[in-house]
């Protein structure tokens, strides 16, 4: 599916047109949706959290390397590795907020491979679009910025050879429809890897994470004026899926196979899913 004109494409701004035959341009925000879900007495729809995610855009990266020792860095490295993706490739980031995964799949992927990243807040997309352009490294032209719904992904059936999703699956509210329409653009045989904060059914881990939130996330957050932002934190984790919850997921919308590993001791989890 493409537009039936197309755009001028802006190389490292998330206003984005790609050539008819390919991807093309998602150029305008995805309507708030009326429902809300409910979250241990936290309510909290796709408006407020798209506006969640602007506000903490100029700080995210900054937050992410002090709050996790910049491990957040290794982690990723993993997700990507996970993915399977290779020199030539077409790959999506989902959920790409400021650009950390897209960047490190488009020195996977090089030259020759095309990086698709698509986020539903713009203001990340212009700060990993500014990122883009103050890099020295050539490889990052291969990345192009989407903004657009996850949901409702805009790409062609079997399209890309590796998607990757980091902290973005436990912020949507319908995982399977989100899961389905990865599946949907995945060509067969080829994975999504899937980083977030893990559900344990430990409750020695659990306690540790929630402890590990409320007082080192929150307080650190606090200091950047973000206290009540990441606090969202919390109550998104405890409506998240366990490991086994995610490969069973998986596995009803059509996925072949589905692993999820636990890393960082239990406190994050990967999940790898087969087309």
């Amino acid at each position: 599916m493409a537009s039936s004109s197309s755009p001028a494409y802006y190389q490292g701004s998330f206003l984005i047109s790609s050539t008819p035959t390919r991807c093309y341009l998602i150029c305008q925000p995805c309507s708030p949706r009326p429902h809300r879900r409910k979250q241990n007495g936290v309510r909290c729809s796709v408006a407020e959290r798209r506006l969640l995610f602007s506000r903490i855009a100029p700080v995210y990266d900054n937050l992410n390397d002090l709050l996790s020792l910049g491990k957040h860095r290794v982690w990723k490295k993993m997700c990507v590795s996970w993915s399977g993706a290779k020199k030539g490739d077409a790959v999506l980031d989902l959920c790409c907020g400021s650009g950390d995964l897209a960047f490190l799949l488009s020195q996977k992927v090089g030259p020759n491979g095309e990086v698709s990243a698509l986020d539903f807040s713009w203001k990340q997309l212009l700060v990993a679009s500014a990122r883009q352009d103050q890099s020295w490294k050539s490889c990052y032209n291969n990345i192009k910025w989407f903004e657009g719904d996850a949901l409702n992904l805009l790409f062609d059936d079997t399209y890309f050879d590796a998607i990757t999703v980091g902290y973005g699956l436990r912020n949507l509210i319908d995982k399977p429809k989100a899961m389905k329409e990865i599946l949907r653009v995945l060509k067969p045989g080829s994975k999504v890897s899937i980083l977030d904060f893990n559900k344990s059914t430990s409750s020695f881990i659990t306690q540790f994470q929630d402890w590990t939130l409320e007082n080192v996330v929150v307080p650190v957050a606090y200091t950047h004026g973000f206290s009540e932002e990441y606090k969202y934190l919390k109550s998104s984790i405890a409506d998240f899926l366990t490991g086994k919850e995610l490969e069973e997921l998986a596995k009803a919308v059509g996925f072949s196979d589905a692993r999820h590993y636990q890393i960082a001791g239990g406190l994050m989890g990967n999940l790898v899913a087969t087309a």
